[in-house]
């Protein structure tokens, strides 16, 4: 019998881009790390120069100027296609994708950026469809639902507090940069398949206090198995918070009566007015 998903060898992925609409975003950093599974762990990196002005708050998120991007990074189309090279070796190899809202940005950057500079999308580039990929984002909504937000600027869900949820120490300074965030992803996944996988009694007391868990949800299951499950999760994550921003009630100043959220994971189809032209 195989091993649980978190006990196999996973591959973590994070990008920093030049703002956050995967849409418009170009990579800036890369980071693809072979953890896990018994083996030595792999890391490579990449910056690119994504050769357009970056956004001053993504600047201030990862630290990386245009000036240094455009003197120290590779050409973006060269970039582009060394990293979905190895992409395509990951999925190849049938290891795990893994990271912190992977399918909710960093794939979908990535499949764009396959279009401006490949020509094609990250599936048809890779030469079959994404089915594994672990997202810790989805995974801790599903497992620990219902948490509040930790302060004005620190999201229920984001990485620091899943990080920290489930014990890993947090570095702000080494925060944000993608070889740091990778890794934290992969450990937030092993350490959720850790509890899946521990008989009830004996989970963390903070787990055993929660008023709704579904920890058992993601036991016994293969990674192919739990990746069909997120699209599920995904898909009823964003039914749910459409319907919170349609009522006025419940989103107060965030009210949109005609909001959309896209719940398809973990790549979306790209917009109807970008098909014939650039998604830049």
């Amino acid at each position: 019998m195989n091993a649980p998903w978190h006990l196999q060898r996973m591959a973590a992925l994070d990008f920093e881009s030049s703002d956050k609409d995967p849409e418009t975003a170009r990579i800036v950093t890369c980071a693809l790390i072979l953890v896990g599974g018994g083996l030595p762990t792999d890391t490579r990196t990449w910056l690119l120069n994504p050769g357009i002005p970056m956004e001053p708050e993504a600047i201030k998120v990862h630290g990386i100027t245009d000036e240094y991007a455009a003197e120290q990074g590779l050409p973006a189309e060269r970039g582009v296609g060394e990293i979905a090279k190895a992409i395509a070796e990951i999925v190849e190899g049938a290891v795990p994708l893994v990271g912190h809202n992977i399918g909710g940005y960093d794939l979908n950057l990535l499949d764009r950026e396959c279009r401006r500079h490949l020509g094609d999308g990250l599936e048809e580039i890779v030469r079959q469809p994404l089915t594994q990929v672990l997202d810790t984002m989805v995974l801790d909504k599903q497992a620990a639902p219902f948490r509040r937000r930790i302060s004005e600027t620190q999201g229920p869900y984001q990485m620091r507090t899943t990080a920290e949820t489930y014990g890993l120490p947090w570095d702000e300074d080494q925060a944000h940069g993608a070889e740091y965030d990778a890794l934290q992803a992969a450990r937030a996944a092993y350490r959720m398949g850790a509890i899946a996988h521990t008989p009830h009694r004996g989970r963390p007391d903070w787990v055993l206090s929660l008023r709704t868990n579904r920890f058992n949800s993601l036991r016994d299951v293969t990674a192919e198995e739990l990746h069909e499950r997120q699209i599920g999760w995904f898909r009823e994550n964003a039914s749910s918070y459409q319907a919170w921003l349609r009522n006025p009630a419940k989103a107060g100043e965030k009210h949109d009566p005609t909001a959309v959220i896209d719940g398809t994971w973990p790549l979306r189809p790209v917009p109807a007015q970008r098909e014939a032209g650039d998604a830049s």
